[in-house]
């Protein structure tokens, strides 16, 4: 039975993590964070869920009331934001059989292909590479840190400056650099990788600048074994309706670099590897409202759910006013 983590704050402040499976959820004895837990079962030699299992349980909780009241949390965090590092990897999903289809044919009719093309086609080649083999790396990129973290019912803010706010609807890896430089991966999360796609259109090379925005983590991570199949949808409500609404697919199954590539070629870093760190490492998608010629606007809310999560994510889309003030020489 697959276990599932989440962060409560009380109304008081008081914060705890909650177990949850088939049977119900309920509180983690004795434990504020799922950072503090993870910790221990590092320290320990054991498993997110037998640490949880020698804490024991208390209460219970109902979940959809604790997410409508507002109560949970992202399922990760670090108290000094700095130490929590969000990236991710693009160009890593194969979409459906027409879609590669469509591809390939593309790829072989054109005299030049574009980088992103090249990228896409290598990952098919050489993305799920056999054990102990390294694949071809990945599409790279830089979100920001804890700061940028949203959680479940916050809104997602555009800069003034920006030209979009777009959804991508996908699975977060989760992790937990150990003293010993090991990274841990603590399990998975519902995701909504926000970007400016605009801005990307406009030249690839501005990518970097595009993926410098917030990014929400649905309440749930789940523990153990990745899911190899992954079906949610996702939504965008406009004035109470829904604007747009479609499938997407994730896991192994459906991309072209095993989950176990896209860590190695992120974590040969040693930057990445500082003791005491959480990563939010996102996996990438292939299904976008943009792609299909929506323009969000403030107000507009995200909707991304998925089996084995139980809960959606949502999260309002706001424009801040005004930019930062310029740099100043002393």
């Amino acid at each position: 039975m697959t276990m599932r983590l989440l962060q409560h704050r009380a109304d008081d402040g008081r914060r705890q993590v909650i177990a949850a499976d088939d049977d119900g959820a309920a509180f983690v004895r004795g434990v504020e964070s799922v950072r503090a837990l993870a910790s221990e079962a590092i320290a320990a030699g054991t498993g997110l869920a037998d640490t949880v299992r020698r804490r024991g349980l208390e209460g219970t909780v109902d979940l959809h009331a604790a997410l409508e009241a507002g109560r949970l949390l992202a399922p990760i965090d670090h108290e000094d934001p700095a130490h929590l590092i969000m990236t991710g990897t693009g160009l890593t999903h194969l979409g459906s059989a027409e879609g590669r289809d469509q591809m390939h044919r593309a790829a072989a009719a054109a005299a030049h292909q574009t980088d992103s093309m090249r990228m896409f086609l290598e990952g098919l080649e050489g993305g799920k590479p056999g054990p102990g083999v390294v694949g071809q790396q990945p599409e790279w990129f830089y979100k920001g840190n804890g700061s940028h973290l949203v959680g479940p019912g916050q809104p997602l803010t555009m800069p003034a400056f920006a030209q979009d706010g777009g959804e991508e609807p996908e699975l977060a890896g989760i992790y937990l650099i150990g003293p010993d430089g090991t990274p841990w991966r603590l399990g998975l999360c519902l995701a909504n990788e926000f970007s400016d796609h605009v801005t990307e259109r406009h030249n690839y090379l501005w990518l970097a600048h595009s993926k410098l925005r917030q990014a929400a983590l649905g309440p749930e991570l789940l523990v153990g074994p990745a899911p190899t199949d992954v079906r949610g949808r996702s939504r965008i409500i406009r004035d109470d309706a829904v604007l747009w609404d479609k499938p997407f697919l994730s896991g192994e199954d459906n991309m072209s670099h095993s989950l176990a590539n896209l860590e190695h070629h992120h974590f040969k870093y040693a930057l990445f590897r500082r003791p005491g760190d959480v990563h939010v490492h996102f996996f990438g998608t292939a299904t976008l409202s943009f792609s299909e010629g929506v323009q969000t606007r403030p107000g507009d809310v995200f909707e991304i759910e998925a089996a084995p999560f139980s809960l959606p994510l949502r999260n309002a889309l706001i424009q801040s006013e005004g930019n930062l003030p310029p740099a100043r020489m002393l």
